[in-house]
C-alpha cells in the first residue's frame, strides 16, 4: 500500500458518503447567488463607475469578492474563504478521528505504512476536494472574462491566495483530527484555530499593533496581500511552513499511536 493507494481510498470515501456532495451543492449553490448579486451591483453602477477610470473594476467589485467577503470588506457575506472556514474541518473532522472512533486505524498500521504517508495520502485526498471546489468557484467570474475587463494577474494572485489558505486550513484540520478521540472535538478545535489565525490580527490593529510579530503570525495578513494581487515569497513561505509544521505534528502524533498499538 502506498501514499496514492490511502489517497485514492479517502477520495473514495469522500465522494460515497452524500456529505462532501452536500457541501458542494450547498456552498456552489450560495457563491453563484453571491456571484449575481455581486454582478448586478457592478452592472447597476457602470455610469457611476465609468466616471472614475482609475476605480475599481470587475476584478474589485465582482471576481476577487466571490473568494473572500471579510478580506476584501464586501457588502455581501460568505466569500469561499469564510465559508472554508466551516467547511475544512467538518471534510477533515473524520479522516483520522473517525478511524480511531471505528476502530479502523489499526488496519491502517497493519499494511506496514509509515504515519508520514498514511498522514500525507488523507491530505492529499481532502486537498483534492477543495481544490476542484475552489476551480467550479472560479469559474463563475471568467465564464464572462470575454466581456469584461478582468486584471488576470491580480485574479491569479488572489486564487493562489486562496489555494493556500484551503491548503494550510485542511493541514489544520488533519492535525486536530490526529490528536482528537472524536470527530466532533477535531472540528471544533479546527474551526476555532481557524477563526483565531484569521481574527488576530484586527484585534492586534484594534490594540495599536500593526507590525509586530502577532500580525505576522495571522492568515489574513499574508491572504490579504495576495487578494490584492501582491505575491510574495515571504507570504508564500508562511503558508507552507505552517502546512508543514501542521503535518509534521499530524505524523509525531499518529506514529505515537502507531507505537502504542
Amino acid at each position: 500500500m502506498s501514499v496514492l493507494a490511502v489517497t485514492r481510498l479517502e477520495l473514495r470515501r469522500l465522494f460515497v458518503r452524500p456529505l462532501a456532495w452536500v457541501l458542494a451543492a450547498l456552498t456552489l449553490a450560495e457563491l453563484a447567488w453571491r456571484f449575481v448579486l455581486l454582478l448586478g451591483a457592478f452592472l447597476a453602477n457602470q455610469i457611476k463607475l465609468g466616471a472614475t477610470p482609475s476605480g475599481p473594476g470587475y476584478t474589485d467589485l465582482v471576481a476577487v469578492p466571490i473568494l473572500s467577503s471579510f478580506l476584501t470588506a464586501g457588502v455581501i457575506p460568505f466569500g469561499l474563504i469564510e465559508m472554508a472556514l466551516v467547511i475544512v474541518p467538518v471534510l477533515t473532522m473524520a479522516s483520522i478521528a473517525g478511524e480511531r472512533t471505528q476502530g479502523t486505524l489499526p488496519l491502517l498500521f497493519g499494511t506496514g505504512l509509515p504515519a508520514s504517508r498514511i498522514v500525507l495520502g488523507k491530505y492529499l485526498a481532502l486537498l483534492l476536494w477543495l481544490v476542484l471546489w475552489l476551480l467550479l468557484a472560479i469559474a463563475m467570474p471568467l465564464s464572462i472574462a470575454h466581456g469584461v475587463h478582468l486584471d488576470t494577474g491580480k485574479f491569479a494572485a488572489a486564487t493562489l491566495g486562496t489555494a493556500l489558505a484551503l491548503a494550510t486550513l485542511a493541514a489544520i484540520g488533519v492535525a486536530c483530527s490526529a490528536f482528537s478521540s472524536h470527530p466532533a472535538i477535531a472540528a471544533v478545535a479546527s474551526l476555532m484555530i481557524g477563526l483565531a489565525l484569521i481574527g488576530v490580527n484586527s484585534g492586534a490593529q484594534m490594540a495599536g499593533i500593526d507590525n509586530g510579530a502577532i500580525n505576522w503570525l495571522a492568515l489574513s495578513t499574508h491572504l490579504e496581500t495576495l487578494l490584492r494581487g501582491l505575491v510574495s515569497t515571504s507570504d508564500v513561505l508562511w503558508f507552507v511552513l505552517v502546512i508543514v509544521f501542521a503535518l509534521a505534528l499530524a505524523t509525531r502524533r499518529l506514529a505515537a499511536d502507531k507505537e502504542r498499538g
